[in-house]
């Protein structure tokens, strides 16, 4: 599976996977959701999130978990 929205650069929020061209982690998004935000509300706390962004930081921590699997890390 590809992550296009998803990044990892050592420069931006320590390495830690985030939305593209954003300081949102991937962690945020899985905090929220299990605090019981729906993808909607999600996007109105973060207005610059499009559903797509949300979707694949789903996606993304599912891959890591079920197959350990990571994006590589800008250079």
């Amino acid at each position: 599976m590809s992550f296009e929205r998803i990044i990892i650069d050592p420069g931006k929020c320590n390495g830690k996977p985030c939305i593209r061209n954003t300081r949102i982690m991937v962690k945020n998004i899985l905090g929220l959701m299990a605090g019981g935000y729906t993808v909607e509300r999600i996007l109105e706390a973060y207005p610059q999130l499009e559903s797509e962004d949300v979707v694949e930081a789903l996606q993304y921590a599912s891959a890591v978990i079920d197959e350990d699997k990571h994006i590589p890390r800008a250079s």
